[in-house]
């Protein structure tokens, strides 16, 4: 009878925890594959101050771009790109790969632009880089390949970096700015919950 009764009730804990698993009343940890401490829901928002350094940053290279003669050939970030359309372990990646641009571009510009309005969006933007990289899955033979919208997106980034101009990449990465720290690193940080 004692044997029935503990079965009886394991059966009924089971039942219970995946009925409250299913219906979110308890959090279930989400990982990404090869994700090692992924912690990112520290980044659904911006502070208001390290906001106001990025607006001031965005604002004085947009000035700086409005002298220059630029043109792109493509479009790196184009407006119909959206984060959602990935698979949520994709996600990740693919703000890697942005991430990473705009962090060698802004570098670059940090050291041709007079004062320091670049320091704290670019301390931020390499801490953000930091955190993103332990859930980026990592490459190997074995993993998953990078296919579909992921694919395209990985490609068209790597390939404004060999073919556009600098201008263009400053002009592009300006502009994606925004973009990037309230809605990608936003959806990225919110996992499953970005539909």
């Amino acid at each position: 009878m004692k044997l029935d009764l503990t079965v009886g009730c394991t059966l009924v804990l089971v039942l219970m925890t995946m009925v409250l698993t299913r219906t979110g009343a308890v959090p279930v940890p989400t990982s990404l594959p090869g994700a090692r401490d992924c912690h990112m829901a520290q980044f659904k928002s911006l502070s208001p101050q390290e906001m106001k350094a990025f607006k001031r940053a965005k604002d004085a290279l947009e000035e700086s771009l409005s002298l220059k003669n630029w043109s792109c050939s493509s479009r790196p970030f184009p407006r119909t790109r959206d984060l959602r359309q990935l698979q949520v372990w994709e996600r990740p990646v693919a703000l890697e790969a942005e991430l990473s641009l705009t962090l060698k571009v802004l570098g670059t510009m940090a050291n041709l632009t007079p004062g320091d309005i670049l320091d704290q969006p670019l301390h931020t933007l390499r801490h953000i880089h930091a955190k993103l990289q332990a859930c980026v899955p990592a490459q190997s033979t074995a993993g998953p390949r990078p296919q579909g919208h992921l694919h395209h997106w990985l490609h068209r980034l790597h390939e404004a970096q060999k073919k556009e101009s600098p201008d263009c990449l400053e002009a592009s990465v300006t502009f994606n700015l925004f973009r990037l720290l309230t809605r990608d690193l936003k959806c990225v940080a919110s996992e499953d919950l970005c539909v």
